[in-house]
Parts: structure tokens; C-alpha cells; sequence
């Protein structure tokens, strides 16, 4: 066999081993599939690496990793250089992946022992004000489908603090207007119970009775929010939507999918909701990661000192 040889049947090897631990990742662990696909691509610029140099999954050595990573780091004419969040979850994926390789028995080293990667430097998301919302909300108006469509999907996303995912996956089925809840599928498919606010829930009476229906047509749709051809919404139709109302109100720099959920969390916070309970109707396995919040309301509340107190200028 060449050595042109090897190296294919090697990258053929490395593929198979990733295809492994996408199926164990996917059917043990529950990953999203935002998540999946991530460290696919991630594991596949590896191989490529691993191909380039003339390695195997067993010869590669922890500063073969470092070399890899230093590459991703340094850019070149072709590719500019990662972000350190980026390069955080490529690290991660290796580790993961290596780690899955010694379990199975495949390896006798994990190269990945010793590898660090980049400090993350925390960055509080960006919220908007009480007022800001209503604007925000106020937005869609009269009563054309769309409209009332907007206005409903807008309501849910902030009373609810849905991901973008979960507010485009919700099912006409998931939703009890009559006890005001809702049931959400967070990542991995994890389901939880979240409480609608009143406003939310007259938004989605009105547009189930009106708007819906005229948007679907004869169609069999089981999803809640639909486009103007009555399917079901794409997280792309979403993000116009809501940047569409952000840009009419002037709020568009301070727009992102994930904004009207970080404004939930903190306004609940601000109001006296206990973190454990945000938690669970964020959905979030760890409170380490509701904990930001918290943070967040203490840059509020120390902004809002420092404007008002006559004393106390910074």
C-alpha cells in the first residue's frame, strides 16, 4: 500500500470514528441538532488535518493537537483566524471525542489530557428596557393575519423567554390557553412547562381565531406559527420578523434572537423571581449558566444608583 494509500484509508477510518460518536453523542448524550452539526464540522477539519499531515487517530500526540489549534488561531490567506469561542468548542469536541475513543477501547492515550483552551471572557448579553418592550410589542398592529401572527409570536417569545428553536417548534398541541401554559422543547428535545402571561395569552387567542386560519387555509398544519403560505415558520422568517419590528421602532442595534430571552430572564429577575425558578423555565441544566443573570440585574441596578443618587457620581 502507498503512502497516498494509507492516508485515505486513514481519513476513511476518521470519518467512521466521527460518524460513531455523532450517533453515541446524539442517541446517549441528547445533543441538539444545532450541536451535532457543530462538532461534525469541527472533527471533519480535523481529519482534513490529520490528512494533511500524515496522521492516524492513534499517532496523533498532544503537540500534533497544538499545532492544529495554533493553525485555526493564526488564520491565513484563505481563512481568517477563529474567535476564542469558536476555538473553545473545536477543544471541546476534541476532548469529547478522544474521550469516546479510549471508552470504546479504540485508543490507550488521550492526547487531549494536557490541552487548554482559550480563557473565555464573560460578556453579559444585551437587554432591553421595560419601555423598549412595549415598543417593541406595540409594534404590529390592525388586525391583518400577519399582524396579529406578529404581535402573538412577539408576546410568547418575552412572556415565555423562548429560543428562537423553541418558539418555531411549538405545536398547536403544546399550547393550554385556558391554564395559561405552554410546553417548550429546549435542547436535546427537553420539554418544559412555562406560564403565559395574560397579554400573551389574549395575542395568541386572537391570532388562532383570526389570523391563523386565514394564513393556513385548507392546509394540515400542526405547527403555531405559520408563514403567509400557511407552513410552518423557519428561524430565518422568524429573525426577519422580529428585526423587521426592531428596525421600526429604532431598536435594531440592539436586536439579536436571543435578545426578547435575555430581557424575560432579567425583568423576572429584577422582579423577584428566585434563580431556581428561572432556571427551570429557562431550561438550562446547570444554574451556573442562569447565574449571568444575575450579574446583568447588578449592572442594571448599580447604573440606575449611580444616575439617580445625588452623592454618588461615578
Amino acid at each position: 500500500m502507498t503512502g497516498t494509500d494509507t492516508a485515505q484509508a486513514a481519513a476513511v477510518g476518521i470519518e467512521g470514528e466521527i460518524l460513531d460518536f455523532l450517533a453515541y453523542l446524539e442517541l446517549e448524550r441528547g445533543l441538539s441538532r444545532n450541536t451535532l452539526e457543530a462538532y461534525r464540522s469541527d472533527l471533519l477539519q480535523f481529519g482534513e488535518f490529520l490528512r494533511r499531515r500524515g496522521l492516524t487517530l492513534a499517532a496523533t500526540k498532544h503537540g500534533d493537537l497544538a499545532a492544529f489549534l495554533s493553525e485555526l488561531t493564526s488564520g491565513g490567506a484563505e481563512r481568517p483566524p477563529v474567535a476564542a469561542a469558536t476555538l473553545a468548542r473545536k477543544v471541546a469536541a476534541l476532548r469529547s471525542f478522544y474521550r469516546h475513543l479510549r471508552r470504546e477501547g479504540d485508543l490507550q492515550h488521550d492526547p487531549t489530557a494536557d490541552l487548554r483552551g482559550p480563557r473565555k471572557t464573560r460578556t453579559l448579553p444585551r437587554v432591553l428596557t421595560r419601555e423598549e418592550v412595549t415598543r417593541l410589542l406595540g409594534e404590529p398592529r390592525g388586525a391583518d393575519p400577519r399582524a396579529l401572527r406578529d404581535r402573538a409570536l412577539l408576546e410568547v417569545m418575552y412572556a415565555c423567554g423562548l429560543r428562537a428553536s423553541e418558539a418555531i417548534g411549538l405545536e398547536l398541541a403544546d399550547v393550554d390557553l385556558d391554564e395559561g401554559v405552554l410546553c417548550a422543547r429546549g435542547k436535546g428535545s427537553k420539554e418544559r412547562i412555562v406560564p403565559i402571561g395574560r397579554q400573551a395569552v389574549g395575542a395568541l387567542r386572537a391570532y388562532c381565531r383570526s389570523g391563523r386560519p386565514a394564513l393556513i387555509g385548507a392546509r394540515a398544519e400542526s405547527g403555531m406559527f405559520v408563514n403567509r403560505r400557511g407552513t410552518r415558520l423557519t428561524r430565518q422568517g422568524l429573525y426577519k420578523i422580529v428585526q423587521g419590528h426592531a428596525r421600526r421602532v429604532g431598536l435594531e442595534d440592539k436586536m439579536s434572537p436571543h435578545t426578547l430571552r435575555h430581557t424575560f430572564a432579567t425583568h423576572l429577575l429584577a422582579g423577584g423571581c428566585d434563580l431556581r425558578s428561572l432556571q427551570e423555565m429557562l431550561g438550562h441544566a446547570d444554574l451556573a449558566t442562569t447565574q449571568v443573570y444575575t450579574h446583568l440585574s447588578a449592572e442594571r441596578l448599580k447604573d440606575a444608583y449611580f444616575s439617580a443618587h445625588p452623592r454618588a457620581s461615578r
